[in-house]
């Protein structure tokens, strides 16, 4: 279609339902009409180009949701509509200020819940009501909070009924998510729609976030002037990770997991490579029950042990405070307008849609017509009686009937809908909103919302009642609110006449980072390293030389790097089926995607200090690598632009990093990698009986170089055949090669030189010990002395590589025993609950 394209008359909206762009039939209302105007004139290839790059940048970014952690298939891409929703500045009023009396109610409540307690002994709330809450916390109770305040953040979750009326249908206080999304919302669609957003005068969402920064930093105890504040997530395997990274790095805030912090004497320390640094204030993206073992839940791995010590003490902040998710209690929904009118001693601006609590109406239990939904988890969706299949709609009413108490009844809202991009055109979705507060003491009111927020899309078909996280049926949206008067940029940059403390170094990196760090470094140079040996047999196949001497070189290194047994006598089909199994079956734990998706782990680990730039190469790494290939044509471009990529990543590392800690064991893990793969390459090639194989010689030195990346040096400088002494020398001894083991035992002496030492001993570590001693033999070693045979064999080199193979295998076991012991191993998905949507 061209230019012109009328988005209205395409569109179709519900019957019976609200709509959000129209009125009435072709009648677009007026914070609206804006916006259609201005897609009008973009078309619908325009609109369709706008959608495609929404999509392409999300996938560049690693914006994700993780559905159900472990699973295959569990991260499910986000999705973006390029059609945002819009609401005029009337409407948003009167919707800021029904979400600041919530989050002030909120506030109240858990003041009187964990203070007086009034609430439950004058008999406005049956105790069951809230001390059944698995996030009541009695160990809470009588604990004096940070400045009074329970809740720095709190989120509504918002949709309109066919009256026009916006209805609560969940609260979030634990640790309210949802606000990195709406941000990386508006900032691709701000992007990809960078016209239309100019010119329609959106309030900007920046200053949400600068007064959130400044929440926590008034939280620090003593009120410190430079507070050191984390951000705790219980680890990658959590559904909303990766917005636990980008908050991490948009707020400037050190990302941890429990594993990284310690509790000693009453204070909160965060483990780094120079030691132990005190902890103000922790952001927290982990469930209440969640973070303290030792009072909380026994079985949990991802909070710190003695955190509940460490708040009674007053030593440390937490926003939320520990216990707020008291409030998500769906119970709590029906008497909503009775707590507001007892605490606050105001009438409730924002009803929550009609529901029935079973402690009280055990009988709306059973209405066929009411979603069923479990009272202590507002992230259910809820169901209908109805529409189960008879044996698990039998099993619900026996619960119901036994604890009545632990569910709520809930009116199934007819959402409000509004248009919809798809690859298809227009559609009609059902709309739901997640707002945010903020508390804020300069405001009149103790809090600020964000004015945007994250809008979900569903099937108007379905019920659409709950939180469904991507949205399963239609993705997100980001939401506008319209500016009576021109808007004027913000951003969380200081001003220019603020003072700035000068700062240098890096100590302060945590072990976990190191490690993952490291490993990234490994598995990307293993990738390289195992690609350009695959490139070289599936060149010789390609040119016929199935059964030559250097394709016997390739399947004996395959078979000393332990990646592929050698089997004498295969047939071609045999090998090439063996070398496109390693470079493209994701079912061998050998092959490129395995060790790729390795790599993609331990880089997600660590999302907040990787670079957009960076991560889009690793997102991309190999993407034709996702299933086998029988043409070698094909495999080989695949691989080509696998190492281009490769260079690419590792160009980012060298020219785009600061030389501190953080670097230094990407680089580490790099060059010990590489150093090993060199060492068994070089025996492989060198360590053989003479008699028995001596037709390998200068076949096999040619493909040693050549995965080496080194013969245009050797040619260059000798000019002749290929010998061993020269082509030992390169590789082993040469200390100018990038390639060689002496190239990797410098760079690896030099790192662990300059780390930051865990204690203040002057002596050479173990580790440092260890590698000047493999890099002084290399040093010492003459290429021709270790190329003589005797008896059939070279015992020099045959010794000096064992030497350095074993050497290498114990460095690497030092460097981790000190430097990386503080790193849990990988945690399974199952113990990873504690994330909170």
């Amino acid at each position: 279609m061209e230019s012109g394209f009328n988005l209205i008359s395409a569109y179709a909206p519900v019957p019976g339902r609200y709509d959000e762009a129209l009125s009435g039939p072709g009648e677009v209302r007026h914070s609206w009409r804006g916006l259609v105007g201005q897609l009008y004139h973009l078309g619908s290839d325009g609109l369709s180009r706008r959608r495609d790059q929404a999509r392409r940048l999300l996938r560049d970014n690693g914006v994700a949701y993780t559905a159900n952690a472990g699973e295959a298939g569990a991260e499910r891409p986000w999705r973006l509509d390029p059609v945002p929703l819009v609401l005029d500045a009337v409407e948003w009023s009167g919707l800021v200020s029904g979400v600041v009396q919530r989050a002030r109610l909120a506030e109240a409540f858990l003041g009187d819940l964990y203070g007086p307690g009034r609430l439950i002994s004058d008999g406005t709330l049956h105790p069951a009501t809230v001390l059944n809450h698995p996030q009541f916390l009695r160990a809470m109770h009588g604990v004096p909070v940070p400045g009074r305040r329970r809740l720095q953040l709190h989120a509504v979750d918002l949709q309109r009924g066919p009256d026009g009326r916006w209805r609560v249908t969940a609260e979030h206080a634990q640790a309210p998510a949802g606000a990195g999304f709406a941000l990386e919302n508006r900032i691709v669609l701000s992007r990809v729609l960078a016209e239309v957003y100019r010119d329609s005068q959106v309030e900007r969402v920046a200053g949400f976030f600068m007064a959130l920064r400044t929440a926590l930093r008034e939280m620090a105890p003593a009120h410190r002037d430079n507070p050191r504040i984390v951000l705790l997530t219980p680890g990658p395997f959590s559904e909303t990770y990766f917005e636990h990274a980008y908050l991490a790095r948009y707020l400037g805030y050190t990302l941890v997991e429990g594993a990284d912090l310690t509790v000693r004497n009453d204070k909160v320390y965060l483990k780094t490579l120079g030691g132990l640094h005190q902890v103000d204030v922790i952001l927290r993206r982990l469930g209440d029950e969640w973070c303290d073992p030792l009072e909380l839940r026994g079985d949990s791995q991802l909070g710190i042990a003695g955190l509940m010590g460490v708040v009674r003490a007053g030593n440390v902040a937490i926003a939320n405070g520990l216990g707020s998710g008291a409030v998500e209690n769906l119970a709590l929904l029906p008497a909503g307008d009775l707590l507001c009118r007892r605490l606050l001693g105001e009438s409730l601006e924002l009803n929550s849609v009609a529901t029935y609590w079973g402690g009280d109406t055990p009988a709306a239990l059973t209405d066929p017509s009411l979603l069923i939904r479990p009272a202590f988890s507002a992230r259910s969706p809820g169901r209908r009686l109805a529409e189960m299949p008879a044996s698990e709609r039998d099993a619900l009413r026996a619960r119901l009937v036994r604890e009545p108490s632990a569910w709520v009844a809930q009116e199934a809202l007819a959402q409000s809908t509004a248009p919809v991009w798809t690859v298809n055109g227009i559609y009609t979705g059902a709309v739901s909103l997640r707002l945010f507060a903020v508390a804020n003491p300069d405001s009149p009111t103790g809090w600020q919302v964000m004015p945007g927020g994250l809008v979900r899309i569903s099937d108007p078909r379905g019920t659409g009642a709950g939180y469904t996280g991507n949205g399963d049926q239609g993705g997100t949206k980001d939401l506008w609110i319209q500016s009576e008067r021109p808007v004027s940029p913000v951003s969380l940059l200081l001003p220019p006449s603020a003072p700035v403390q000068i700062k240098r170094g890096g100590a302060d990196l945590p072990s976990r980072v190191a490690d993952n760090l490291y490993w990234v470094g490994r598995y990307a140079e293993r990738i390289e390293d195992t690609a350009r040996l695959l490139r070289s047999g599936m060149q010789r196949l390609a040119d016929g030389a199935a059964s030559g001497p250097g394709m016997l070189a390739v399947l004996g290194m395959l078979d000393q790097l332990k990646i592929r047994e050698r089997r004498p006598g295969e047939a071609t089909e045999q090998i090439q089926q063996a070398l496109t199994a390693l470079a493209f079956d994701v079912n061998d734990g050998h092959s490129l995607p395995a060790v790729r998706e390795l790599l993609r782990r331990a880089a997600a680990a660590v999302r907040d200090r990787v670079s957009n730039d960076t991560w889009q190469i690793i997102n991309r790494l190999g993407e034709g690598m996702n299933g086998t290939s029988g043409d070698l044509g094909e495999a080989l471009a695949t691989l080509d632009r696998a190492l281009a990529e490769l260079s690419a990543l590792a160009g980012m590392g060298t020219e785009n990093s600061t030389r501190g800690p953080a670097w230094r064991f990407l680089d580490l893990g790099r060059r010990m990698e590489r150093a090993q793969f060199t060492v068994d390459l070089l025996r492989s090639a060198f360590l053989i009986d003479l008699d028995d194989r001596s037709d390998l010689g200068e076949p096999g030195f040619e493909v040693l170089l050549e995965i080496a990346d080194s013969s245009i040096t050797y040619r260059s400088r000798y000019l002749t055949t290929l010998q061993p002494a020269p082509v030992l020398d390169l590789l082993l001894l040469d200390d100018t090669n990038p390639r060689s083991v002496a190239f990797q035992l410098e760079k690896v002496a030099k790192h662990l030189k300059a780390l930051p030492s865990p204690d203040d001993k002057a002596l050479l570590s173990e580790c440092e010990r260890l590698a000047i001693r493999l890099r002084s033999e290399t040093e010492l070693a003459d290429p021709e002395e270790l190329c003589h045979p005797t008896d059939g064999r070279r015992t020099r080199l045959d010794e000096l590589l064992e030497l350095l193979a074993d050497g290498l295998a114990d460095l690497s076991d030092h460097i981790t025993a000190r430097y990386l012991n503080h790193a849990l191993a990988r945690r399974s998905p199952a113990i990873t609950g504690g994330g909170r949507e």
